[in-house]
């Protein structure tokens, strides 16, 4: 029986004739997805679910998908997907990250112009017959200061367009190296520091705990007077209330915004304000970008449910069928082995180093490598996937080596991922037990045996006595239960470290007092993704 597959929003006739092209039976509903409860009566008949941006697919919808296989989102933002659900129900998921980067950096430019030279008061003031010729002053955009925050992929282009407009580019960025920055001609530098110098500032981050709400009330008092701010990323980066009140005040110039802090965006402070260029999340909205993700995501559902190949997969490693049933605890553990560098790591990383020992070095060491980086990567970027991490990666300036070597210990294969940055390397090592289940094996060169849980703490200490009692009370008085407790040291009175899989996340109260304590020189919670 050829697969099935619903597109629930809109897309274009040549994306839908793809899947019929290639034997697969479509029904195209391009405003089901308005409905919830209808999408939810019929998801159960399709192995595949093509959207957008309008389709919610919740753990209700998930719960009724009962043949579902894949959903592929013809672009890259997967907020309206419940990504944990839809792998604990072993639906793929799939996005295009690379069909609308340069419609959304056109689009921030073209923000920035129309900010600069306030383009759309003028424009209704004269259709209003008002030639207030005088009224609408503007700047220049040559010889101007841009602060770029964010300089991937998106980011990258406008900061290459801006050059070409002649502005100094200022790139804040923590995956971002010198010698990376110094090819795109921009200067590095950190965000308070962007903040101060800058006379336009422009944000290409995605909306993580560490970006959320990152333009304060206190970096827009710290901006030049006269400044003037761009976000056509993610709502929620800038406090909008503080924004608001800055535009009023006169201290800040002018505001761009095509992404708002809730969306559709009915009413928000900054609406109705001069000088405030709004629209609605227009960022990927051309012709060229639509065409271009429909058929991507057409051409990828396709692949996937014909010959089992993965793609832009956000919640599963690129690996052909035949590779993943061997692969697939050794994808995970790479995953982990990764996640835990890019939680212990805050400077930007030089290199990423990557050991294969033993059995593990026979196989598709290019998708262990994309495990490996996306784990890395995931902090700073949640949407990054294993085919997007490399790229992102070589963009950024940071340097992949692989090695594989004969089996050379206790172990049958094991993976060690070093990375490197200017002020020291840092390295794990992991391995596969018989069971299937992946376990850390080494630290900064410590030998361990921990097994991996979702919610971790990592602490490092003095070898002295009474640690362990240390930790196993302040847990205990606190109500953290510890499911697991492994221990290490590189020599007696050196350095050692301590690895608690715990039941729940670790309140921050009971770090700081894990940390009053004086008795540790790291402590440091962890997540990994065990679904």
């Amino acid at each position: 029986m050829a697969p099935k597959v619903l597109i629930s929003d809109k897309l274009s006739a040549a994306a839908v004739q793809i899947f019929r092209d290639r034997g697969i039976e479509v029904d195209f509903e391009p405003d089901l997805g308005k409905d919830k409860d209808k999408l939810a009566e019929v998801i159960g008949q399709y192995d595949g679910l093509a959207i957008r941006s309008a389709t919610r697919v919740t753990p209700t919808i998930l719960k009724n998908a009962t043949n579902l296989k894949v959903i592929g989102r013809a672009g890259i933002g997967t907020d309206n997907i419940d990504k944990d659900a839809a792998s604990k129900k072993g639906v793929i998921v799939m996005n295009t990250p690379f069909g609308n980067m340069i419609t959304t950096a056109e689009h921030a430019i073209a923000m920035m112009f129309a900010v600069a030279r306030q383009i759309p008061e003028a424009s209704a003031s004269t259709h209003a017959g008002k030639w207030e010729k005088s009224k609408f002053m503007g700047t220049e955009l040559t010889g101007k200061t841009l602060g770029v925050i964010g300089a991937g992929n998106i980011g990258g282009i406008v900061c290459d367009r801006a050059r070409g407009l002649k502005m100094k580019v200022l790139a804040f960025d923590p995956f971002l190296g010198e010698e990376k920055a110094a090819k795109m001609g921009v200067e590095k530098v950190e965000l308070d520091d962007l903040i101060q110098r800058a006379d336009f500032i422009t944000l290409h981050v995605p909306k993580t705990e560490q970006t959320a709400n990152m333009i304060t009330a206190e970096r827009i008092a710290m901006m030049k007077p006269g400044v003037r701010i761009i976000n056509c990323a993610r709502g929620g980066l800038v406090d909008e209330v503080a924004l608001a009140e800055a535009l009023k005040s006169g201290h800040v110039a002018g505001a761009a915004f095509d992404v708002f802090a809730e969306e559709p965006a009915k009413e928000n402070p900054l609406f109705n304000l001069p000088n405030v260029v709004v629209t609605p999340h227009l960022g990927a909205a051309t012709t060229e970008a639509q065409e271009n993700v429909a058929l991507q995501v057409a051409e990828q559902m396709a692949n996937y449910l014909l010959t089992g190949a993965v793609e832009n997969a956000l919640n599963m490693p690129s690996v052909t069928a035949e590779e993943a049933k061997v692969m697939g605890p050794w994808v995970k553990l790479a995953g982990h082995l990764g996640s835990f560098i890019g939680q212990m790591t805050d400077e930007p990383i030089k290199a990423i180093n990557i050991l294969y020992d033993g059995t593990v070095a026979d196989m598709n060491l290019d998708a262990l490598n994309c495990g490996v980086i996306a784990g890395i990567m995931k902090r700073a970027n949640p949407d990054v996937n294993m085919v997007s991490a490399p790229i992102i990666a070589k963009e950024r300036g940071i340097q992949i080596s692989t090695t594989n070597q004969d089996k050379s210990g206790t172990f049958d294969g094991y993976i060690k991922v070093t990375v490197v940055t200017d002020k020291r390397e840092r390295s794990v090592a992991g391995t596969v037990f018989s069971d299937g289940k992946p376990r850390f094996i080494q630290i900064k060169g410590i030998n361990i045996d921990a097994e991996i849980g979702a919610n971790m703490l990592y602490t490092t200490n003095e070898d002295v006595p009474g640690i362990i009692g240390l930790l196993g009370n302040t847990m205990g008085k606190n109500g953290v239960n510890i499911a697991n407790f492994t221990l290490g040291r590189n020599a007696v009175g050196g350095e050692a470290i301590a690895l608690l899989y715990v039941d729940n996340p670790i309140p921050g109260d009971v770090l700081h007092t894990l940390e009053s304590t004086g008795q540790f020189t790291q402590v440091k919670p962890l997540a990994f993704d065990v679904a």
